[in-house]
């Protein structure tokens, strides 16, 4: 377990996630959200190029803060790893992936939706979990509500939040960072609109530095447990 990792992820607030259709798209994707003062990208495996792009942010644009996305099995653990990624997110509680993966030594962010999933964590010893998705399945509100009788966990919400509600999820405490795509949509990575993201990350940035004033400041690319070596 990289503690280092961590304290990054907690540090810049958000977690873009990244759907990329193509990996000759990857190094203008990563310079448009460094530019937009956010080194860190969820490459997410709902792509066949997915690991080809995460394997060229992290060979050409190493200051980036690489996780892999969408991990749903032990085939794409080692795929994310191999590639250079950082940190593994999956949308659900499996409890081989999770397994494999703290195996590894990897930190692992897996999904969880219902107390007893939590419960499954904690037996991981986890305290870090996805919630999702997030707006779907009750938002800001529910997290709330989790939080009461799991106070020692953290959250990663990621499913329906953009600018319009971030404030609900960052006044939570206990949210750690949140996930989100608004600020570089699929559509937008195909259209090579990398002034366009740069610009909506910057004013992702700028609202998180103002909502949670100690953590998000505009940054460049310098760049608890979630999971690690048993």
């Amino acid at each position: 377990m990289d503690a280092d990792v961590v304290a990054r992820l907690a540090e810049l607030v958000l977690v873009p996630v990244i759907e990329i259709p193509d990996p000759e798209l990857a190094t203008a994707l990563a310079d448009a959200l460094m530019e937009g003062g956010l080194p860190c990208a969820e490459i997410t495996f709902r792509t066949e190029e997915a690991a080809t792009a995460m394997a060229t942010i992290a060979r050409l644009r190493p200051q980036m803060l690489l996780g892999g996305g969408t991990v749903l099995s032990v085939d794409q653990v080692d795929r994310a790893l191999d590639a250079g990624a950082k940190f593994l997110v999956s949308p659900g509680f499996n409890p081989k992936v999770v397994d494999y993966a703290l195996g590894k030594g990897a930190i692992i962010v897996p999904g969880i939706c219902t107390p007893s999933e939590i419960e499954m964590a904690r037996v991981f010893g986890l305290e870090i979990v996805k919630f999702f998705p997030a707006e779907a399945a009750g938002g800001a509100k529910y997290i709330k509500a989790l939080t009461a009788p799991y106070r020692s966990i953290q959250f990663v919400p990621t499913g329906g939040i953009d600018a319009t509600n971030l404030d609900a999820y960052l006044s939570i405490p206990q949210v750690m960072a949140v996930g989100g795509s608004w600020m570089a949509p699929k559509k937008l990575i195909q259209e090579r609109e990398f002034v366009e993201i740069a610009q909506r990350t910057r004013a992702a940035v700028e609202l998180a530095g103002r909502l949670r004033p100690a953590a998000a400041a505009p940054r460049g690319g310098d760049g608890a447990t979630v999971g690690g070596a048993r």
